[in-house]
């Protein structure tokens, strides 16, 4: 499963609109979704001028779902530790 394919997959036809970062059906998060597909080929342009594109997500529920990019929650990385591959 590629998630950058230009071509949409089958299974992003059933998603619905999430209006929270995670599955509508049972709110396990997008890191738990079984296959992910991001639409990069039809950004949205937002009042201040950023891109946002939809995300989908086909969760382990067998529900489908799709959210904005510019709705994912910020991500934490204080916590990781410090790379330094030189």
């Amino acid at each position: 499963m590629d998630a950058f394919a230009p071509i949409p997959p089958e299974w992003t036809n059933q998603a619905i609109h999430a209006y929270e970062f995670c599955c509508p059906n049972c709110k396990s998060s997008s890191l738990e979704a079984e296959k992910v597909w991001l639409n990069r080929r039809s950004p949205v342009m937002t009042e201040d001028h950023r891109r946002k594109w939809q995300e989908f997500y086909n969760c382990h529920c067998g529900c489908v779902w799709w959210a904005w990019s510019s709705d994912r929650p910020p991500t934490d990385l204080s916590n990781q530790p410090d790379f330094n591959p030189f």
